[in-house]
Formats: structure tokens, C-alpha cells, sequence
């Protein structure tokens, strides 16, 4: 799928962990805390494992690879409460200029966050940076069948905000987000979080990598990555 003509993109999603707020170190210091309580390990085999996932498919996760007693209920429901806690007890982690971004790139067109996090936590993440009434909707992948990898969160985010998912502009920080993104049929754009890098792969299926989301400008980024792309 090639990148949208320059003049057809109407729509722009973002991804929330990584992207908006640096919180993957949270999900991942939060996941290493409920293991080390339980005499289990979680390191980055795990971590990639549950990458992308909706809360079903996380949690199942690792419940199977923690080998708990623990329903993937209760692991979902701990894992969701430390996280939005918190939130609550330090406030955002920042990613500085993401906010300005975001606001920015409402004034002229239709913003989304399409995001794996549970709804919950996706609530407490928008509130604590002032984000909320920036947004025309914001989806969950707990709201659609699959989580990344899979394409469903990107494509029920363009069907709220009434824009034909090749006129979506993604904004990604991980690989099967941005593989999520690519099969969807929109034009991706990468900034690695720098607490946690993307897998390897991701720089490549990108249309475009930037630096900073502060970079991010919707109406030329469809010829700098066709630039890029060679």
C-alpha cells in the first residue's frame, strides 16, 4: 500500500503508550512487580510477547507464561488497577512536545487515539495531559476482536471518525503497531520511544521515522515518505 496522496489525508490516529505519554516502562515495571510477587520472572521475552495485545490477549498471556493460579481476569483487573494508580499518584509521564503535537495537528484535522491499553487506563492517561476534548473519538483494541498486530483498533478508529482508512495517518512507536497500522492500508509514521525502542523491523515497514512527534506535519508527510522510500 503506498502512502495517501499529499491532498487525501483526513484523519490522524494516534497510538497512546510510547507515543503520547512514555508509559511502557510503566506497563512493564507494573507486570515485573506482579511476577516478582509471584516467584516469577518477566524480562524482555515476555515484555515483546504481550506487546500490541488487548487486555484479553495480555493478560491471557501471562497467565500462560507465568504459569499462575491466577484467572486472566484477576491478572487483567491487578495489572489495570497498579497502572491507573499509578497515574493517579505521579501524573503523566511526559513526552515533551507530544501535547502541543496533538493540539496542534486537531486544529486542522480529525484526531483519534487508537490504543491495546484497557479503557480505564486510556481514560486516566487523556485526562492527566488535558487531551480529552481534543479528541473526535478514542478506541480501544478491548472494543475489537483483535489487538495489534492486528488491524481492527485503526480500522474502527476510521470508521468513527468517517475517513477511508488510506486517508489515515498513524502515528506508531512499536512494530506490530505499525504492522497494525500497514494492514489496515494507512500511512504509518514512526517515533521511537526512546525508554522503550521498537522492536527491529519497524524502522523499515514505516513510511517515515521521525525524531520527535513535534516533527510531525500531516500535509507533507506523504511525500517525505515517499522521498524516504526511495
Amino acid at each position: 500500500m503506498r502512502p495517501a496522496p499529499l491532498a487525501a489525508i483526513e484523519a490522524v490516529i494516534f497510538d497512546l503508550d510510547g507515543v503520547l505519554v512514555d508509559s511502557e516502562i510503566w506497563w512493564d515495571e507494573v507486570r515485573q512487580s506482579f511476577a516478582r510477587e509471584r516467584g516469577r520472572g518477566w524480562g524482555e521475552t515476555e515484555r515483546m510477547a504481550v506487546m500490541g495485545a488487548n487486555s484479553r490477549q495480555w493478560s491471557a498471556t501471562m497467565r500462560e507464561r507465568l504459569a499462575l493460579d491466577d484467572s486472566a481476569e484477576q491478572i487483567e483487573r491487578a495489572i489495570v488497577d497498579a497502572v491507573v494508580a499509578r497515574y493517579r499518584r505521579d501524573g503523566p509521564p511526559l513526552i515533551p512536545g507530544a501535547v502541543e503535537a496533538v493540539r496542534r495537528i486537531a486544529g486542522r484535522w480529525p484526531v483519534a487515539v487508537a490504543s491495546s491499553a484497557h479503557r480505564e487506563v486510556i481514560d486516566a492517561a487523556l485526562e492527566s495531559v488535558g487531551l480529552v476534548r481534543d479528541l473526535r473519538t478514542v478506541v480501544s483494541s478491548d472494543e475489537v476482536p483483535h489487538g495489534k498486530p492486528e488491524p481492527d483498533v485503526y480500522l474502527e478508529a476510521a470508521r468513527r471518525l468517517g475517513a477511508a482508512p488510506e486517508r489515515c495517518l498513524v502515528v506508531e512507536d512499536s512494530l506490530n503497531g505499525v504492522r497494525a497500522a500497514k494492514a489496515a492500508g494507512m500511512t504509518v509514521v514512526l517515533v521511537p520511544n526512546h525508554s522503550v525502542p521498537p522492536a527491529p523491523g519497524a524502522t523499515e515497514l514505516a513510511d517515515l521515522v521521525l525524531e520527535r512527534l513535534s516533527d510531525l506535519e500531516p500535509d507533507t508527510v506523504a511525500s517525505r515518505a515517499a522521498i524516504a522510500g526511495g
